[in-house]
């Protein structure tokens, strides 16, 4: 151990870069987030627009979550053993951004809803394998003290990406006149060219960071500090020692009888079908457990899987307290990105539906389901099941807005004559329609002005950081962002939402940098990438959740209203304010 100690004394800490050197190695998270904004504003909108119901969106989104589980890990710990010619985390940028480049163009061309939910998982899974590196990249890269300026470059050109990709097809309609329509079961054409401008920028953004970036060698990191604060740091040895097979199969037990406790109560009481996601990633995990005890003691102990396990078990305390953090953050991120498009069209613009129109709807469908048409028989089921929620909404006093399933039902032209519509309710669902577009438009606006704002923060975040501290500028941020998540709720005019989407900003450039500014530190260098993939766990599990709940939550308890979601996300976001205070930062020590 001593001689340990002595090698660090006469190891020389990293050198510090200029602004452009790390303006250039984080010049690809610009494509990246130009890939995700659209991926985030207008997904929901595809899936709405291609029949799904609202209730229905988080489990087609499961997609995002789960991929990044297994993808982001497996690329770290891959990339922490790779070094060629492009070095060591470049490859898995251009990689990536060839393969979500083409998803991007395919994505807005999907026929059907299964095929946008399946481009979906495509096109999550491209981005992971470009954007998990990165993260690692600023702890290759940088000493510890610039880290902070790390990150929140990144928090810079994601906010940057993300204000021109969200408001693309606002852009589109309202500056080129390209329609923001389409007939049913297509995607409007502004959509479409938003998603092809964006695959160009993600591959051009991700080369000149590539191109104009170069990496230290295995050699050369060997030569510098693993930190600046020698005396926390394990030996290498110690940090890749395996835990007993014990440890992970005696624990397992747990895990798989609760999963299938769960999975029983779901079964027998008829609950909602989302909710086997949660149950099953339940057993899976207790599953995981046994399979890598199994490895263990079969003396399989350096293969990845078991490796990444292992590390999972590890974790330094900072990261552990940091996970906490993080969950109920991208909880309530989650709940945004989903429900925002729903939330705000429905309580904020004319999607209104009064009792008198739905008793008439009922009758139409009455007729319909008499006659038993077939081009129309197979979607009966569905609208009747939604007019029946709305009966209940009316039968309580409460207002009711029209879904997007019953508008897309009930304004097809090729029905018109089928359904007998009289011309009120054809110009009714016309109406309810260009409404719903121009909200989402607008949604896409106000993802466009959190993003911008959190380009602007991401700066003064830095200073904020230097002044009182790391911790309590990410409970700040997280407040205000929590604040303004449940504002959403109390404002009526759309174009007031702006004030809140400012806090939503705030919060949004804080989680970008710090807790990664605040982990980095804690991490050994031979494993910055595996442990970054795993840090992505805390991101995507209260993800999974989110997907198995929010649907659950939305449909039996709020009847259907998405605004109650971003409540449910403010309070999210609030509790992570308070969590944040109660994590070590390892810098901040020293």
């Amino acid at each position: 151990m001593l001689v340990y100690f002595l090698k660090l004394y006469f190891m020389k800490p990293k050198p510090r870069l200029s602004f452009w050197q790390i303006w250039n190695m984080s010049f690809g998270f610009l494509g990246i987030q130009f890939g995700f904004a659209l991926q985030n504003a207008n997904v929901s909108r595809i899936f709405e627009t291609l029949g799904a119901r609202v209730e229905d969106i988080p489990i087609l989104w499961i997609a995002a979550p789960v991929t990044g589980l297994i993808v982001q890990p497996i690329i770290g710990h891959m990339s922490d053993k790779t070094w060629n010619r492009l070095g060591r985390r470049r490859p898995y940028f251009l990689v990536g951004a060839i393969l979500a480049s083409l998803a991007l163009l395919i994505m807005p061309n999907s026929p059907a809803l299964w095929v946008a939910a399946g481009m979906l998982w495509i096109m999550d899974a491209s981005i992971n394998i470009s954007m998990e590196p990165f993260r690692a990249f600023v702890g290759d890269m940088l000493p510890s003290r610039q880290r902070t300026m790390g990150f929140a470059m990144q928090s810079f050109f994601i906010g940057i990406g993300a204000v021109v990709a969200s408001a693309l097809p606002y852009i589109m309609t309202n500056f080129l006149g390209i329609a923001n329509t389409a007939p049913e079961g297509q995607i409007p054409p502004s959509v479409k060219y938003a998603f092809y401008i964006g695959a160009a920028v993600f591959f051009l953004a991700v080369m000149w960071t590539v191109i104009r970036t170069k990496e230290y060698s295995p050699e050369e990191l060997k030569e510098f500090s693993p930190e600046e604060h020698p005396d926390l740091v394990q030996s290498v040895a110690e940090q890749d020692a395996v835990l007993p097979a014990g440890r992970f199969i005696h624990g397992s037990y747990i895990w798989i009888i609760a999963g299938a406790i769960f999975t029983s109560l779901i079964y027998w009481f008829h609950l909602e079908a989302e909710l086997y996601i949660l149950s099953v990633g339940i057993l899976a995990f207790g599953i995981i457990q046994i399979m890598t005890g199994m490895l263990i003691r079969g003396g399989n102990d350096k293969n990845g899987f078991v490796v990444v396990i292992n590390d999972l078990f590890k974790m330094p305390k900072t990261m552990k307290q940091l996970a906490v953090v993080q969950f109920f953050s991208w909880f309530a991120l989650f709940a945004m990105w989903i429900y925002t498009t729903s939330g705000v069209t429905s309580t904020k613009y004319d999607m209104k539906l009064d009792q008198e129109t739905y008793y008439e709807l009922v009758r139409i469908v009455d007729r319909a389901e008499e006659r038993n048409d077939p081009a129309i028989i197979r979607d009966i089921p569905g609208v009747r099941a939604e007019l029946d929620r709305f009966g209940k909404r009316f039968e309580q006093g409460k207002d009711v807005a029209v879904s997007m399933r019953v508008v897309q039902f009930f304004n097809d032209p090729k029905r018109y004559e089928t359904l007998e519509l009289e011309q009120h309710l054809i110009d009714r669902f016309h109406h309810i329609n260009q409404e719903y577009n121009k909200g989402a438009d607008w949604v896409g606006v106000l993802m466009a002005v959190y993003n911008g704002f959190a380009a602007i923060m991401a700066f003064v975040l830095i200073w904020l950081a230097g002044l009182i501290g790391r911790k309590r500028t990410h409970a700040v941020s997280l407040f205000i962002g929590g604040i303004s998540f449940v504002a959403f709720y109390f404002i009526q005019n759309p174009t007031m939402l702006i004030i809140p989407e400012l806090g939503i900003g705030l919060a949004w450039a804080s989680i970008l940098a710090m807790p990664y500014a605040i982990l980095t530190g804690s991490l050994p260098q031979h494993k910055m990438g595996t442990y970054m993939g795993i840090f992505n766990f805390f991101i995507v599990i209260p993800q999974i959740m989110a997907a198995s709940l929010l649907g659950f939550f939305v449909k039996t308890f709020v009847g259907g209203q998405a605004i109650y979601a971003l409540i449910l996300g403010g309070i999210s976001l609030l509790i992570a304010s308070v969590m944040i205070l109660f994590v070590t930062d390892v810098d901040e020590q020293v």
